[in-house]
């Protein structure tokens, strides 16, 4: 739809053999829908009606300049039928499906362990990670508790967190706030020789589209790793639904406060996800161009959060207008490095039986310092995203493999070499790279 690699009329006809199956696809999943968890049926009530809209409006929208009429009839159709399957499936996991929706959302830690080991190549015993992300936790929340005393050495962390959340962008400027972070990023990467841009582009901002705004914030669409027309990149920032009611508006707001917008930018853009994507030029195979590990594209995304600050952004002079905005940015970096850490957290005990769905939800809210609207959204993806503490172990990774390397490299070691040779890598698990950049089989973590 919103990458044009093709005439329109050629990208209506393969959206119209795709409508086609939808009906087919919905009746499919009735029949196999036995047992699902009750959280999961409830998700997927969540999201119909956005999805819904989609079909009615979005989708239209984007073949308006179809020129062929017979096809643009034939879409009309196709459509039509679309949007009339999914208020049928609508219609029946709300009145059927959901109330024996009685199903465990629990994958168990034999599964969770295998996960890990398959897609991340991370063998360590589920207790021993578990002990590790709790360290971490332990180590961001008492470093916050410094930085909020600093801004008021008069209220506690909490209270310091609650007056920074409250200042945020209208959302109505939202968008413009996140592009007015990239000069200062882009210019900073130059100036402080952090890793190489491939090219002086920029990704395009727009809202999430309707069916992933249940579990996610903000996001990185980069094109697939063969596109050679369609090559735009897009950063999606999840904007108040029409619906929601001004206390839901202020608490999803809270998330984008004024020391966030930074470090969700580094992740997201500059040098996170949108430069990943700007290497994928140098990827070595076709393997690694289409298989991710999360460690490593997560765990480099969030690594940056805290290695732009650990190379001096945001400090006064180098993007920050005062001491206080550097202060704010800095527990901003914090409270996103505590909320990957009550990922890492959650996701091992929701999926091993030790917690519940409301105990995780707490969990984000006590010990992540989330909004209460993030906190539930983030429990929600945890039920189908096990695995969802990759972003705190890679990162851990990857600081113990530029540590390793520094030390192999003594006096030539660059830190914007390091960082380039990380990124030609592709993809792998972290082990992998290890292997490429310190030719052995060392320990990751």
């Amino acid at each position: 739809m919103i990458r044009r690699f093709a005439p329109t009329n050629e990208r209506l006809r393969s959206a119209v053999a795709r409508e086609k199956q939808i009906p087919a696809l919905l009746a499919a999943a009735r029949q196999n829908l036995k047992n699902p968890a009750h959280i999961s049926t409830e998700i997927a009530l969540e999201q119909l009606p956005g999805i819904i809209s989609f079909f009615e409006k979005d989708v239209p929208a984007a073949f308006a300049d179809a020129p062929d009429a017979s096809l643009k009839s034939a879409f009309a159709h196709s459509n039509a039928a679309a949007i009339a399957a999914l208020r049928d499936y609508q219609s029946w996991a709300k009145s059927d499906l959901l109330p024996r929706s009685n199903g465990d959302y629990r994958i168990g830690p034999e599964t969770f362990a295998k996960k890990l080991s398959y897609e991340e190549m991370v063998d360590m015993p589920l207790d021993r990670l578990l002990e590790i992300g709790m360290a971490d936790l332990r180590k961001n929340q008492a470093e916050f508790k410094q930085v909020a005393k600093q801004l008021d050495p008069n209220k506690s962390a909490i209270e310091v967190l609650q007056e920074v959340v409250a200042v945020h962008p209208a959302p109505d400027k939202l968008m413009q706030t996140f592009r007015d972070t990239f000069d200062g990023l882009i210019a900073f990467i130059h100036t402080k020789h952090i890793v190489t841009l491939p090219e002086e582009v920029r990704p395009q901002l727009q809202e999430t589209p309707p069916f992933q705004r249940a579990t996610t914030l903000a996001s990185m669409d980069a094109p697939g790793p063969f596109e050679k027309v369609a090559k735009e990149a897009y950063f999606n920032v999840t904007l108040p639904a029409p619906k929601d009611t001004p206390e839901e508006i202020n608490d999803l707001m809270k998330s984008y406060n004024a020391g966030t917008i930074v470090p969700i930018s580094v992740h997201e853009a500059f040098p996170g996800h949108f430069v990943q994507f700007l290497f994928e030029r140098y990827t070595p195979t076709k393997l690694r161009k289409v298989v991710e590990a999360n460690t490593n594209g997560e765990g480099w995304a969030h690594y940056c959060e805290q290695m732009m600050l650990d190379e001096g952004y945001a400090q006064p002079g180098t993007g920050a207008k005062d001491q206080r905005e550097s202060l704010l940015i800095h527990l901003g970096q914090l409270q996103e490095a505590l909320l990957r850490d009550s990922r890492f957290v959650a996701g091992i005990l929701m999926h091993t039986g030790d917690m519940s769905f409301e105990q995780a939800v707490d969990f984000f809210v006590k010990e992540g310092y989330q909004p209460r609207t993030s906190a539930d959204l983030e429990a929600k993806r945890g039920t189908s995203n096990p695995t969802y503490l990759y972003y705190t172990l890679g990162k851990l990774q990857i600081y113990k493999l530029r540590e390793d390397v520094r030390k192999k490299q003594g006096s030539d070691f660059s830190l914007q070499k390091f960082h380039d040779e990380f990124l030609k890598q592709g993809f792998p698990p972290i082990a992998i790279v290890r292997r490429a950049m310190l030719g052995d089989s060392s320990p990751s973590l």
